[in-house]
């Protein structure tokens, strides 16, 4: 496994990114359907995501991830940071929380 953190733009309620550890084999779409949901899906916002809008940057560059490629297809390797933006949701009641 590699570590992968992943942190939710303008939405404080998660103060930093999360820490996973995944296999580099993982498909990009399980990472969402299945890490990612089990992480942010307390936060009320997160059942709104339109998830052909969101805005992905990976180690600080703006990327479009393909959701049947591995996270190694992908360029995710160890310690990467995956930093989604979803328009239109800026936190709890727009308050960034």
């Amino acid at each position: 496994n590699q570590l992968v953190y992943v942190g939710w733009d303008d939405h404080l309620l998660f103060s930093a990114a999360w820490a996973f550890p995944l296999p580099p084999e993982m498909p990009f779409q399980a990472l969402v359907s299945e890490v990612m949901t089990g992480a942010f899906s307390d936060h009320p916002d997160f059942k709104n995501i339109n998830w052909d809008e969101v805005k992905w940057v990976l180690d600080g560059q703006s990327f479009v991830p393909q959701m049947d490629k591995s996270l190694l297809e992908n360029k995710v390797g160890h310690k990467s940071l995956i930093r989604f933006k979803t328009p239109g949701l800026m936190g709890l009641d727009g308050m960034r929380l």
